[in-house]
């Protein structure tokens, strides 16, 4: 339980004990029963509820995450150096106030959705860039106020820090920094290089009046109706050409197929010739030997091409052939070997 705030409660609950005793006892003493010792008990709860009051005016209590600058009547200048650290602390009563500032980590967001910003409705930031185009920053800032110079904020901007300047100084930087880069640049190779300097100049400009930049977001780049229709055209061209690259690399690979698929059915017709041919020349090489020794055998025995002669001859012909010069045809003999007519040797 916060002692300060039990301590503005007993001096609440004093004075109207006190009130309700002098009510009472005026009634009592307008009905001829004076109250005994009504002055004594009315002099008691009144000093009790100053006694209360005036403790409950000197405590006051910081909570961790706040620091309290003191607005001093008895100060030279009005205000305390030094803000009040976190716990129970005294001041002087009713000389003295304390005014609480958060210093925990505040955001203060920028956004052309509605709900999202502390602004409702669109709060972007519209900027130019270098190369004249107009786009929509959706922005957040994380800061928190300087511990040691809380006094310093309630000087200066007291608790219009956040609009008059977070914001401010948040939105000129951006602006400032987009109009350096180019459209393409902005959304793409110099995205990174345009955050870090947005947030070195707002870290230096909220550092001068007591505040610390935790981060800065850049939350989305939107651009023109105009612009956005153009980069959509572009894309499709840029798609299209793609494609057709795509299909002239096609026909280039059918095109190389169809050229290798016909060379290898050349190559396989000429391997298929060159295997003919061999085969032939061996072939003619092994006729060629048979007919030599035919021709060998033919030369020792002369009756040997009578013989093979008659034996190319249908069997069912029973006849000898003879020399020209014969005048008679003679039988074959009916020696059957094994189905096969043979001449009987005498």
């Amino acid at each position: 339980m916060n002692i300060a705030n039990l301590f503005q409660g007993l001096a609440l609950l004093g004075w109207v004990a006190a009130i309700a005793v002098v009510v009472l006892a005026v009634v009592q003493a307008g009905r001829g029963k004076p109250m005994r010792r009504a002055t004594v008990t009315v002099g008691i709860v009144l000093v009790l509820a100053v006694l209360f009051s005036t403790v409950s005016a000197g405590l006051v209590f910081i909570n961790p995450q706040e620091r309290g600058v003191v607005i001093s009547a008895v100060a030279p200048n009005g205000y305390r150096e030094t803000a009040l650290q976190p716990g129970l602390r005294w001041i002087i009563p009713f000389a003295e106030s304390v005014v609480t500032y958060p210093i925990s980590r505040q955001t203060y967001t920028m956004s052309i959705a509605p709900a999202e910003g502390q602004i409702q409705g669109d709060d972007s930031i519209t900027a130019r860039t270098s190369d004249g185009q107009e786009i929509y920053v959706d922005a957040s800032v994380i800061y928190a106020i300087d511990p040691e110079k809380v006094t310093q904020v309630h000087i200066q901007w007291q608790d219009r820090y956040s609009a008059d300047l977070v914001r401010a100084q948040s939105r000129g930087i951006i602006r400032d920094a987009v109009s350096q880069y180019g459209v393409e640049e902005v959304v793409s190779s110099k995205r990174t290089e345009m955050v870090q300097k947005v947030t070195d100049t707002l870290t230096a400009k909220l550092s001068e009046n007591g505040l610390i930049l935790i981060d800065f977001v850049l939350r989305n780049i939107t651009f023109s109706p105009e612009y956005a229709a153009s980069v959509e055209q572009k894309q499709i061209a840029e798609q299209l050409a793609q494609q057709a690259f795509f299909v002239v690399e096609q026909r280039k690979q059918e095109a190389e197929q169809a050229r290798q698929v016909a060379e290898g059915k050349a190559d396989a017709a000429v391997i298929e010739a060159k295997g003919a041919a061999e085969a032939r020349l061996v072939e003619a090489d092994a006729e060629a030997k048979a007919l030599d020794l035919i021709n060998a055998a033919i030369a020792n025995n002369p009756d040997l091409l009578t013989y093979t002669y008659i034996q190319k001859l249908s069997p069912n012909i029973e006849v000898m052939l003879l020399p020209n010069d014969t005048p008679f045809l003679f039988p074959l003999p009916e020696t059957v070997n094994n189905g096969v007519l043979t001449p009987e040797v005498p």
